[in-house]
């Protein structure tokens, strides 16, 4: 039943494997937007982390 929900919930391990590639892509090429205020920049890219980090990216602090 857990790997039931699991899957449900998170999706199977290809899907959260694209969807990981996927975002490593969207952070290589991240970029502020045109007339984008800096803390929409900053929201987006804390969205973004988040996302990552919850797909199992880990990052370093420097």
């Amino acid at each position: 039943m857990w790997d039931t929900l699991q899957v449900t919930h998170e999706g199977t391990s290809d899907v959260k494997r694209s969807r990981k590639h996927t975002l490593i892509r969207e952070y290589e090429l991240f970029r502020m937007n045109s007339g984008e205020s800096i803390s929409d920049f900053q929201k987006r890219f804390t969205h973004l982390i988040n996302h990552l980090v919850d797909l199992g990216r880990k990052f370093e602090k420097e």
